[in-house]
């Protein structure tokens, strides 16, 4: 089994900054893809940035880019979010997920095959 497990949430004000961890333990297999997800109360679930395990090639969603960087540390099997110049409408549920195979489609749920349980990260104006 794999299990993707984030930490880093919770509150900060309007301009702040978070990070955000996202550790694998179980399998111990190379992931291909790892990425972020978030999902606000009454909007579906959106993407936020991925990393390619082996080349590090990432993407991001046009509402974080220039906001948010994503990264990985390959020998701690983590991918991070660091999340600068908040707005409230970062407000969500973030979640990491690990995808093992390739896929074109980095930016579709549906690539992803492990799915964190999501922490809270609330941005008050």
């Amino acid at each position: 089994q794999v299990q993707l497990v984030e930490s880093g949430g919770g509150l900060v004000q309007a301009g702040g900054s978070l990070r955000l961890s996202c550790g694998a333990s179980g399998r111990t297999f190379t992931p291909y893809t790892m990425g972020w997800f978030r999902q606000a109360p009454g909007k579906e679930r959106e993407f936020v940035a991925y990393v390619t395990w082996n080349s590090g090639a990432i993407g991001y969603a046009d509402s974080v880019k220039g906001r948010f960087t994503v990264s990985r540390d390959i020998a701690k099997n983590t991918v991070y979010l660091q999340m600068s110049s908040l707005k409230p409408e970062d407000t969500a549920v973030y979640y990491c997920a690990l995808a093992r195979y390739s896929s074109g489609t980095y930016s579709y749920s549906g690539h992803y095959d492990y799915w964190g349980q999501g922490i809270q990260v609330t941005v008050s104006s």
